[in-house]
């Protein structure tokens, strides 16, 4: 077994980090491959994702589960929400009978340096201190900024944000630097902070959570499910 780590949210909501040590196999004797995936790695970490969703409830319908246009996986009924998100030998899970749920894990990288125009807003870049030499400067605000790579966890954690964010939304077709804007916060080991989801006439605040490790980062965020209305 090598649950790495596994958090009961509420009596309804779970979630888990399973590390990958096993053989395909293991995960085959529990659930099926859904769909063809050629290259090992990535089949390792598609089936531990589904794996660890029946390991957190084990009555998960894993057979009925779909993929939509946006590639998110769901269930037709929707008996539980889930989210899967997986990295390196990892992968990571949030299941919910109640919620509406997002889940990112990530490692820290310093080609997150690279991206970072494509997913903070300019005053996301000033708010937290960073900046990236791809940045086109309109803005004098931001000349003052020097690029610091030195360290990735930051910037890293701001992007799995997002991408939990985004999981959560379920529907894509959003900017990251606009639709989702972070609330500042203090770094620490594991903590929250306050974004707000804008897209045409919503705008939804969330509580996203995050928890890190020496080399390892996870957020996800969980609302009620009707807080959503989709837009056409």
């Amino acid at each position: 077994m090598s649950l790495f780590y596994q958090q009961d949210i509420n009596e309804s909501t779970k979630l888990g980090v399973w590390k990958i040590e096993e053989p395909e196999q293991f995960f085959l004797d529990v659930v099926p491959l859904q769909r063809s995936i050629t290259h090992p790695n990535k089949r390792l970490q598609h089936l531990a994702g589904r794996y660890l969703l029946k390991h957190l409830f084990d009555d998960f319908p894993y057979r009925e589960i779909q993929i939509a246009s946006t590639r998110k996986p769901f269930l037709p009924d929707e008996q539980y929400h889930f989210s899967i998100s997986h990295c390196g030998e990892y992968a990571a899970a949030i299941v919910s009978r109640t919620n509406r749920v997002g889940i990112d894990i990530e490692i820290p990288t310093e080609k997150v340096f690279r991206i970072l125009h494509k997913f903070l807003h300019k005053e996301e870049l000033m708010q937290f201190k960073l900046a990236s030499s791809q940045v086109v400067l309109l803005d004098e605000q931001l000349g003052d900024f020097e690029l610091e790579e030195s360290d990735p966890r930051l910037p890293t954690l701001l992007w799995s944000i997002k991408e939990a964010i985004f999981k959560w939304w379920g529907w894509g077709e959003v900017d990251f630097s606009d639709a989702m804007r972070l609330a500042n916060f203090d770094l620490c080991d594991k903590g929250n902070l306050t974004a707000m989801f804008i897209k045409n006439e919503i705008e939804i605040p969330l509580k996203v959570q995050y928890q890190q490790w020496e080399n390892l980062l996870l957020t996800w965020t969980a609302t009620e499910p009707d807080v959503i209305k989709r837009v056409d």
